[in-house]
Order: C-alpha cells, then sequence, then structure tokens
C-alpha cells in the first residue's frame, strides 16, 4: 500500500509539475486597435517594424494588429462587432489603443481650421470632443462585455503640427486628452493611459513626412513607453526594446506634406485682415 501510494504522489508531485511548466511558458496575448497610428501608417514596412509589434517581440507576446488607417471611434465601434476583431478582443491578455485624431481630421478638417484661425471659434472642438468621450466610452464597455480581464492602454494623443496649425492642433489634441483623463477618472481602473503625447513632444525626427504619423524613431519612442507602462503594472518583462527588423520610414512628396501648411498660412492671413477690417470698420 505505501509502495502505491508513493508511486501516486510521484504521479501527481510529475502532472503538477507539467502543469505548472505549461502554464509558465504560456504567452500573453497583445492586441493593438484604432488607426493609422496604431498601423504605423508612417512606416515602410508598418507590419514588421510598428511599435505594437516592437512590444511584442520584447516581451514575447502573441501578437494581433486590428488597427485601420483613418478609422474613427465611429469605426472602432462598429470594427468590434466584427467576428475576427470580437474573437481577438475576447482571447486579448492586454489591448492597446490609439484612436480619436481622425474624429476631428475626417470631420470637415478645413473648416475647422478656417473656424479657429480665422474665426478663434472652438466650438465644433468641443462638440467633437465631447462625441469621442461618448463613442470611448462605448469602446471600453463593449470591450469589457467581451473581456472583462483584459488590461486596456489608451495612448494621448500628440501634436506633430508645426507654425500656424499647432495651435488649433494642439487644441484639438488637448480635447481628446482630457477626455481620456476625465474616463480615467470617472471609471477607476477601467483604463491605463500611455502618455505618448509627452513622449514624442515636438521633435520633428519622431514624425514622418507627411506631418501626421510618427517617423521610425516616433515608433520606437512609443514603443518604449508602453514597454514603461508594461513593466510598471507587472506585465512587461523588460524596458529594453528588442527590434527584430529595423523600420524604414515611408517618402512623402513635400507638396503632399505642406498642403496642410498652406491652408494654416492662407486662413492666417485672412485672420490679419478680418481682424484689421474689423478695427477700422465703426460699430454701432
Amino acid at each position: 500500500m505505501k509502495k502505491f501510494i508513493s508511486v501516486v504522489l510521484c504521479m501527481v508531485l510529475i502532472v503538477t509539475s507539467f502543469a505548472i511548466s505549461v502554464s509558465a511558458e504560456e504567452k500573453l496575448s497583445y492586441l493593438v486597435l484604432g488607426d493609422s497610428i496604431a498601423y504605423a501608417s508612417g512606416v515602410k514596412n508598418a507590419k514588421e517594424a510598428c511599435y505594437g509589434k516592437i512590444v511584442a517581440d520584447t516581451n514575447g507576446y502573441e501578437y494581433s494588429n486590428y488597427a485601420v488607417p483613418g478609422h474613427t471611434t465611429t469605426n472602432l465601434i462598429n470594427r468590434l462587432s466584427e467576428e475576427a476583431v470580437s474573437d481577438a478582443v475576447e482571447n486579448a491578455d492586454i489591448i492597446s489603443i490609439s484612436i480619436g485624431g481622425n474624429d476631428f481630421l475626417m470631420n470637415n478638417i478645413i473648416g475647422l481650421m478656417y473656424d479657429s484661425i480665422v474665426k478663434n471659434d472652438y466650438s465644433k472642438f468641443d462638440d467633437i470632443a465631447e462625441s469621442f468621450y461618448n463613442n470611448f466610452s462605448r469602446i471600453i464597455d463593449i470591450i469589457n462585455e467581451k473581456n472583462e480581464d483584459a488590461v486596456i492602454l489608451m495612448q494621448t494623443l500628440y501634436n506633430p503640427q508645426s507654425g500656424y496649425l499647432r495651435a488649433p492642433y494642439q487644441q484639438g489634441a488637448d480635447r481628446i486628452n482630457n477626455a481620456i483623463n476625465r474616463y480615467a477618472q470617472e471609471n477607476p481602473g477601467e483604463i491605463v493611459i500611455v502618455d505618448v503625447a509627452t513622449a514624442l513632444g515636438d521633435d520633428p525626427e519622431n514624425f514622418a513626412g507627411d506631418n501626421i504619423h510618427p517617423s521610425v524613431k516616433g515608433n520606437e519612442i512609443i514603443a518604449d513607453v508602453v514597454l514603461e507602462k508594461l513593466s510598471e503594472i507587472k506585465l512587461g518583462n523588460t524596458t529594453q526594446a528588442v527590434i527584430s527588423e529595423k523600420g524604414q520610414d515611408i517618402e512623402i512628396s513635400p507638396i503632399f506634406a505642406s498642403i496642410f501648411n498652406i491652408y494654416g498660412v492662407v486662413f492666417h492671413i485672412i485672420s490679419v485682415i478680418r481682424n484689421f477690417v474689423l478695427n477700422i470698420i465703426p460699430i454701432g
């Protein structure tokens, strides 16, 4: 009987050790959602060199990226109902989200620039920010309905612009980031904010030739801040990024890249003329 018991105990120990070994080798599932920033549109070989891939390779995560260039919060809400994306959300341990910039860029950006630069009117910015907040809240609700255990990393929105566009773009970015912070304050523990905006700053080298997306260097910086946050919350092994394939910056015609800046200059001139006229015309 003692020999039988000893054999049984040995088998139990072997099975338990095997189960622990298998569990230790299981990889966390890392999912990236959002827009062209999350897709890495500023990088030629985006799939191999985007910040999401760097983070996954560094920490040995199972990795999937369902970001779509041009997507707004409304688009992301709809995308979460797609079978492949829904399955990815259900199986994810960590979800990185970049969304919000296109809520402005895809919403009559020329009109918004005119209102802000010429008229100094930001009322439409406020409306868009409120819509973003409501949509973002819905996005987190949908994710939680599918997977309440996933850790959600939400990136702040940076400002890649210069010249006359920098001020209005900053107004938009500030409103998005204020909405993200507001959500975090009103819903403690629901999201982990990754401050990409501060990390990228205003260094032109961090942005691609289109003056919109992070460059190869910018993607590496985003990867660094995500890795730091994951290490901070005990879900990352290291903050030393592993770059399996070096990125290549996209090549953009200077004319294309300067289109928005030209609008900024034109609207600034209109603003100066408008203010001059308003100042010399008697009121009343």
